[in-house]
């Protein structure tokens, strides 16, 4: 069954085509997604996500730098610490569907 989009397809520039591919390679990374995907439903800090994707804070903090720089996540400071979130709805939906996308018998 098909189901109509919530939206139609703005008219994208050279500009925004450019920044949609930057945020689809970003997502490509499997570790990348799997930060964002652990943002979805509360702030996160650096450490737990560290720990989540079995990667150093370092190398996470350079991938949340790259992700918070395309508008995918965003942080706040709480204290010492750092936390990450989604940056909007959009990329909410953009994981929810494309996950249930991924399920769907072939």
């Amino acid at each position: 069954m098909h189901q109509t989009c919530c939206s139609l397809l703005p008219e994208l520039s050279e500009q925004d085509m450019g920044r949609l591919a930057k945020i689809f390679q970003l997502l490509g990374d499997s570790k990348r997604l799997q930060l964002v995907i652990a943002c979805l439903e509360k702030p996160q800090s650096v450490c737990c996500l560290s720990e989540l994707a079995g990667m150093s804070q370092p190398l996470t903090s350079h991938h949340l730098r790259s992700l918070r720089e395309a508008k995918i996540l965003k942080s706040s400071r709480q204290g010492k610490q750092v936390l990450y979130e989604l940056d909007d709805h959009h990329i909410r939906h953009v994981i929810l569907d494309l996950a249930s996308h991924v399920q769907e018998p072939c």
